[in-house]
């Protein structure tokens, strides 16, 4: 059998369609089948922030593998306390104590099961446009896609309104966004539908598969007052923004907030499958007493642990000779060179974003915004032929959104490669 023939008879499809030629190799900002390559500007799904098979990943993995891979999940060793150490070291007082898990949704899955012993409540709040996960708790919490044909999800689950300044309707009388309002009008919706249960909001500062849309400064701290003013905990989902994705170390340090609890994943790991709870001394206490539960096969993994440790080493804390305090310049030649294309392409509605995580929105006219999912699917296309794997976010109605995440180590050329060939696919 060809790939493709094998692919058809064996593999489950699980969302999307694959890309029709295997990949067999990736190395830097480029993944590779045989002699032909590609540009990777989604880091891979959204994890590979140091790019492929980066040398002090593969040293550490080279290592750790004959040394610790895997223990009873009752056993701590020492690679994961110093990881826990290393983490709560980057993070603002009172976050201190860190679960290590596996995956992004097992990480909110366990956040959540953590508010809801912690308050004594089961209600959930999150975005209309959320991706939390697959798991059932965060599926439930994720309204971008994924609802329909499951039955139906645990009880006690809100939509709020996504805060999207370019499609909102909410606007005042001078046509200018009126977030404030949007999010009186949610939480007055959720006051309505609650059992006066509300135990937490789980939310993206960026969120990603709803499009890229970078909540309004000023948002996260009003939210977490309306959190504080029902005795909600604020869950702030940071799997694809943390460790300086977007040019600080947490997305959620710009509008000056801490939340409750912090969930962490794709870029903890650069690409290997490691999470992370992070949270306070006091939700922590209150939980253990009351007798919080999430053992899995692979909490408190050594081998990731030591990765993700690894990870921060590259990155350096943020401090000057680390890789992180690179990304606010490189982060602002994309986001130049994006804006210069907009300027020259009128199919090109929006350009959004922070640091190294920046979206583009396609329409077919600026004034009505009507999305442009047919231009979309031809332009991811023309950049796949031409060698840059552009990612339009795989979800219905969304095909005019593309996701623009280069690795942090990219380098200038790559990035204006990158910039040449999407401006070369949108001109056709």
């Amino acid at each position: 059998m060809s790939f493709s023939e094998s692919v058809a008879a064996h593999v489950v499809r699980y969302g999307g369609t694959f890309a029709p030629l295997p990949i067999d190799r990736a190395a830097g900002s480029y993944v590779y089948s045989g002699d032909r390559r590609w540009l990777d500007f989604t880091s891979g799904q959204m994890s590979a922030i140091l790019g492929h098979s980066h040398p002090a990943i593969v040293a550490t993995v080279q290592r750790e593998i004959a040394t610790l891979d895997h223990l009873f999940s009752g056993m701590l060793s020492p690679q994961v306390v110093i990881l826990a150490e290393r983490l709560a070291a980057t993070l603002p007082d009172p976050l201190s104590h860190v679960l290590q898990l596996t995956t992004g949704a097992e990480s909110n899955e366990a956040a959540l099961r953590m508010a809801k012993l912690y308050t004594g409540k089961h209600e959930i709040v999150s975005f209309s446009k959320s991706w939390h996960g697959m798991t059932a708790g965060a599926a439930a919490a994720t309204y971008s896609s994924g609802h329909k044909g499951y039955g139906p999800t645990a009880p006690g689950n809100f939509a709020l309104p996504t805060p999207n300044a370019y499609r909102s309707r909410f606007v005042d009388a001078a046509g200018k966004y009126d977030w404030e309002s949007e999010l009186d009008f949610g939480f007055e919706l959720i006051d309505a539908q609650s059992t006066g249960s509300l135990a937490a909001c789980l939310v993206e500062p960026i969120l990603s598969s709803g499009g890229i849309v970078d909540v309004p400064v000023g948002y996260l701290a009003a939210l977490k007052r309306k959190c504080e003013e029902r005795g909600m905990l604020l869950i702030v989902d940071e799997a694809q923004t943390g460790l300086w994705r977007t040019g600080a170390a947490y997305a959620f340090e710009r509008d000056g907030i801490v939340p409750d609890i912090l969930t962490l994943s794709k870029t903890l790991g650069a690409g290997l499958p490691i999470a992370a709870v992070v949270t306070s001394a006091e939700i922590e206490r209150v939980c253990h007493e009351r007798g919080f539960l999430f053992f899995t096969t692979h909490v408190s993994d050594p081998m990731v642990a030591a990765v993700a440790t690894t990870v921060l080493d590259v990155l350096g804390d943020g401090a000057a000779e680390g890789v992180a305090s690179e990304v606010a310049a490189r982060g602002a030649r994309l986001r130049a060179g994006l804006d210069e294309l907009a300027a020259r392409h009128e199919a090109i509605g929006d350009v959004r974003g922070r640091g190294l995580m920046q979206g583009i929105e396609l329409v077919t006219d600026r004034d009505t915004k009507e999305p442009a999912d047919h231009l979309g699917k031809q332009v991811t296309q023309r950049c796949y032929d031409r060698g840059l794997h552009m990612n339009v976010v795989q979800l219905p109605g969304m095909g005019s959104i593309f996701r623009i995440a280069p690795p942090l180590t990219a380098t200038d050329a790559e990035i204006d490669e990158g910039l040449e060939i999407l401006d070369s696919a949108l001109t056709g």
